[in-house]
């Protein structure tokens, strides 16, 4: 029985976001359509590098914005039509659902006009923000989900039948597809201490920095619901918790995605316009051939061109040979799912949920649901077209009706939860061969089943839950262990011997702390190794012909080491003998066993894209887990003991008090590093600790800076970016000092270069070269006495100086010159009296101004080339700045040797003036 609908109570403060200890937000809104406005403005505040790099990638422009190291990812956007599907399905969507979803982009072009979305990653990358598509959303849903299924893997399979046989795929076939490890599970409330349903778990994903989950909660009169939200995308799509209901979801493993060879060729009309078709099962049938042009940052733009047959966008080749199309049910269909999403908000029982969620398309998921009546269920949600099961083997011939999809789906069915349920991306959870051809292991399933089912004194509590999300018993283990045991340890030398005895005593515990855990990993690396580099396998490093975008999947080492245990058994019929591999890798191994911990190998390692000195941000920490534990930090054995992906969030959701409950993200609720929230959960995320859900608005703080109740305040960024009033800074007249360069800049104001005065800007400089983006400047651990000190120093040299960059009167940038006969710099290389050398450091912004250094470089060439006597410009910024070595390649330096100073390894670089000459106007990036 659903129970009878309840207005939730405003918090005192109205509508606007409130904020706990964690800086999670917290948003009430008077309607569900000003809610969605609130979030996206929250998106696009916290979240505001974040959801502009998803944006870019979901149209296909990051090597428009960032260089042409997007290229890779670019092509397969435009060619898999991404952006075009999801207007497609945005035009699909019901009158409410669309409204909705337009009410949250509203929001972040809100944010946008109001001078929120400025941040550190723009003015370092140059870039800037725009205003979104009403589409825009499903787009970021669709990155984080186009290769989130299984048509990399058939990649992989044609490459091992064509160069090891048909009959060698199944050796690698280890029911652990790439990049798979999540975990949920439900316990029914007459297991539990409260009487009440328990769902807990931990999705496991790339460990991007900022997450890829935001936690927040999202309140009206209408509903109250804490959850993780996808930034960018509106709505708790996969994990939430209303106070009536609670869900969670796992990947479930399903095969939807075709992948067809394609027979392509060009055609011209009887009026002369080229076309293309594709040989279909009734012949050869007209194909959509579109041209569009990949802009470069800083290099040549990129002609494409893109086509679609009938069975979908072809990603790879064209007509010339090695055409692959991908069908998917979003393109198919034109859907994604959010018409599920307002539903799942608003739902008070499982029943709403699992109606909610017959709307899903993709990805298909594994959904433990509960509520506060006590029930429990357990279902798939998504579509999965039935058709020949050859189709989830490999990629197969278009041409062929049996392997065309008929426009049926298999019946995905749900079972009500009597005690438990556990879900790990394994066959039993996730439908079998009825939705899918390979799951992953059964250990960690297995694991949490023995947890739950153990004898124990109690019922189940939240701190039960809590402790299974750490287990570290590593799943495979006794299989290594029977291989160790059957050594000959009479053929071994003494030292090999040795480590094999202590393995053989060892727990399997993967523990940060164990130098046991470390050495098996060792040896099992260096196994994986001898393995992939064994003369059997050398077919298949011939090259794929595929897109270096799809490397993780095509790579052999990487395939071993998630196949180890099928190999184990089964290497034999590739004449590879695991005794003879596992020997000779446990000799290696001997040499420096004992010698790293588990934790001192296996350290996170945060995937991100934080431009130029924020990688400085970037955290770490020794991790316990790994692959095949319930604690799934994994590695990739062979390859990389660090820990890349694993658990993006954690969360126990309590059924009977929602106010229980716990979470916990890898990093922080902040997005930019200039946040005190950036990483702070870091501690306890990498402890195994959660943190508590927080649902009394009486404990949170009104965030005056994000209060979308009050006139919009421009001047400001709040936590998120310094301003003046936070830097502690006296705003002054630099007009009143002697001005010795001045320009015009069309579109951005006056530009002014000052003379620096030590005491009475001391405020300014010590922010700015304090703050840890100011690394490279070599002062973040210096006083402000030791600050004030040196620029008094080099305010009475006469070779030296130092300036302020002001733009319309606000300082943008320290600027130094000296000249580099009279600096240690000249006794590195062959000064000579025509130099100028110079330092640059960029103002921490409080303000967005585009494309700004690079026209900013320019004025300030030009300024010292107005210096009698100066013709050559020197530089050298730490040769670990990879920023600065771009900008430096962008504005025509040429690089000269790398040299040895008292305080750092330099890139020396050189700029004549008439190589400026030359050059101009300047490139930009």
């Amino acid at each position: 029985m659903t129970p009878a609908p309840t207005q939730h109570a405003a918090p005192a403060g109205g509508t606007g976001t409130y904020r706990g200890p964690w800086g999670i937000p917290h948003l009430w809104a008077d309607s569900v359509e000003e809610l969605a406005h609130l979030q996206g403005m929250n998106a696009a505040t916290d979240r505001s590098w974040q959801i502009e790099l998803e944006r870019w990638r979901s149209e296909g422009r990051t090597a428009e914005m960032l260089g042409a190291a997007g290229l890779h990812w670019d092509r397969l956007a435009r060619q898999a039509r991404l952006d075009d599907t999801a207007r497609r399905c945005f035009e699909r969507l019901d009158a409410g659902t669309r409204r909705w979803c337009q009410s949250y982009v509203a929001g972040i072009n809100q944010a946008l006009a109001d001078g929120l979305r400025g941040g550190l990653e723009f003015e370092e990358s140059g870039t800037a923000p725009a205003p979104w598509n009403p589409w825009t959303p499903l787009g970021v849903f669709l990155v984080q989900h186009i290769l989130f299924s299984t048509f990399p893997n058939k990649l992989f399979r044609a490459h091992v039948a064509r160069t090891l046989g048909p009959d060698a795929v199944g050796l690698f076939s280890i029911e652990a597809p790439v990049w798979s490890g999540s975990n949920a599970w439900a316990v029914h409330g007459s297991a539990t201490a409260s009487g009440l349903p328990l769902i807990a778990g931990d999705p496991h994903r790339l460990l991007e920095l900022p997450g890829v989950y935001q936690q927040v909660r999202l309140a009206c009169p209408e509903f109250d619901t804490v959850g993780f939200a996808f930034p960018g995308v509106p709505g708790l799509p996969h994990f939430g918790h209303t106070g009536h209901t609670a869900w969670a979801i796992t990947n479930a493993m399903a095969d939807y995605q075709d992948l067809f060879e394609e027979e392509l060729r060009r055609t011209v009309s009887g009026s002369g316009e080229a076309g293309i078709e594709a040989r279909g099962p009734l012949g050869w049938e007209p194909a959509v051939v579109e041209r569009e042009t990949i802009l470069v940052r800083g290099g040549a733009s990129e002609e494409v061109e893109l086509f679609e047959t009938a069975r979908g966008p072809v990603i790879a080749g064209g007509p010339d040979g090695g055409a692959l199309s991908l069908r998917f049910p979003a393109r198919v269909e034109e859907r994604l799912g959010f018409e599920a999403l307002l539903p799942l908000l608003r739902s008070r029982s499982v029943a709403d949920v699992e109606a909610a969620l017959q709307r899903w398309v993709e990805p298909v998921n594994s959904v433990m649901a509960a509520d506060a009546e006590g029930n429990v269920r357990h279902f798939l949600a998504g579509l999965v077209p039935a058709r020949n099961h050859h189709n989830r083997r490999i990629p197969v011939p278009a041409y062929s009706s049996e392997h065309s999809w008929n426009g049926i789906y298999v019946p995905l069915l749900g079972t009500p939860v009597t005690r438990f349920a556990v879900s790990a991306n394994d066959r039993e959870a996730g439908g079998g061969d009825a939705v899918g051809m390979e799951f992953a292991p059964a250990h960690r399933a297995r694991r949490i089943r023995e947890l739950l089912e153990a004898p124990r004194a109690a019922a189940f509590t939240v701190d039960d839950m809590q402790a299974i999300h750490s287990d570290t018993q590593l799943g495979p283990w006794p299989q290594f262990r029977r291989l160790l045991e059957g050594l000959d340890a009479g053929s071994l030398t003494a030292r090999a011997a040795g480590l094999r005895s202590r393995l053989l005593a060892w727990d399997g515990r993967m523990d940060a702390h164990s130098k046991d855990a470390g050495d098996f990993a060792a040896w099992r690396g260096l196994f994986v190794r001898r393995i992939a580099g064994h003369a059997a396998l050398a077919p298949l490093a011939a090259p794929t012909g595929h897109s270096p975008l799809f490397g993780p999947w095509l790579s052999v080492a990487a395939r071993v080491g998630f196949a180890l245990e099928t190999l184990l058994h089964r290497g034999a019929e590739l004449g590879i003998s695991p005794a003879v591999e596992s020997a000779a890798a446990l000799e290696e191994a001997a040499i420096l066993a004992g010698k790293k911990l588990w934790g001192q190998r296996h350290q996170l390692l945060a995937v991100h894209e934080l431009p130029g000195s924020l990688a400085n941000s970037v955290p770490t920490a020794p991790l316990s887990g790994d692959t095949g534990c319930v604690l799934s930090t994994e590695s990739l054995p062979g390859i990389e003991d660090r820990s890349f992906r694993g658990p993006v969030a954690r969360y126990v959701w309590d059924l009977s008090h929602r106010q229980q409950s716990r979470w916990v993200v890898p990093f922080g609720a902040g997005g930019s590093p200039a946040s005190p929230h950036f990483s702070d959960q870091l501690p306890l995320w990498a402890a195994g600790e959660l943190v508590p859900v927080i649902t009394d608005w009486a404990r949170l703080t009104f965030d005056t800076a994000h209060n979308a109740g009050s006139q919009p305040v421009s001047d400001t960024t709040a936590h998120r970016q310094p301003t003046k009033e936070a830097m502690n800074t006296t705003i002054r007249d630099y007009s009143l000092r002697t001005t010795i360069y001045t320009e015009e800049l069309k579109g951005w104001g006056s530009l002014r270069i000052v003379p620096l005065t030590p005491a009475e800007d001391l405020d300014l400089i010590y922010q700015w070269v304090s703050q840890p983006r100011a690394r490279f400047w070599g002062m973040t651990e210096h006083t402000r006495e030791d600050v004030l000190g040196i620029y008094e120093f080099l305010d009475s040299l006469e070779t030296h100086h130092a300036f302020l960059v002001v733009l319309d009167g606000e300082p943008m940038a320290l600027f130094q010159t000296y000249e580099p006969l009279h600096d240690p710099v000249g006794e590195a290389y062959a000064a000579r009296e025509e130099d100028i050398g110079m330092h640059l450091m960029l103002a921490p912004a409080t303000r967005p101004v585009p494309h700004f250094t690079p026209r900013l470089a320019t004025s300030l060439i030009q300024y010292m080339f107005s210096v009698p006597g100066k013709d050559r410009i020197v530089v050298e910024p730490d040769a670990r700045n990879t920023k600065a070595l771009r900008r430096l390649d962008a504005t025509c330096f040429e690089l000269g040797p790398v040299i040895q100073l008292a305080e750092k390894e330099a890139q020396l670089a050189f700029l004549t003036r008439e190589r400026f000459d030359r050059a101009a106007p300047l490139r930009t990036r």
